[in-house]
């Protein structure tokens, strides 16, 4: 183990990465593209922000927005706009949902359309 105490288990650091990356798995296993390569994505961005975080501790309250949209962000150039908004898929206008606030604690999923709060992230497949 390291002796960086931003490392160990419990440190709010690590708690607030392992909650980031089950949050996005959730969202992702709820749309249903989660396999390996997507997982894999999520492994990454976790991994970046883990030493984005060690820059600027202050800033862990922010990990989960994100990593969100980091994963969003690749999703996009590996397999297009993920996740889309269900509230307009009858209109024929697929559009990506958004993480608001952009860097902020407690960050949604938020339609651009509308500008109406979807889910919480990590909450797109509750109700």
């Amino acid at each position: 183990m390291s002796s960086d105490p931003s490392q160990t288990p419990d440190s709010p650091l690590e708690a607030a990465l392992h909650t980031a990356r089950a949050r996005i798995l959730a969202d992702l296993t709820a749309r249903d593209v989660c396999d390996a390569a997507v997982v894999s994505l999520v492994e990454d961005a976790v991994a970046h922000r883990r030493w984005w975080a060690e820059q600027w501790p202050e800033g862990v309250d922010y990990l989960l927005g994100l990593v969100a949209q980091d994963v969003q962000d690749a999703l996009l150039e590996a397999y297009g706009r993920w996740p889309l908004c269900t509230v307009h898929a009858a209109e024929g206008d697929p559009h990506a949902l958004a993480v608001e606030p952009e860097l902020g604690p407690d960050p949604h999923w938020v339609c651009g359309k509308e500008g109406a709060v979807v889910a919480p992230v990590g909450g797109l497949g509750a109700g």
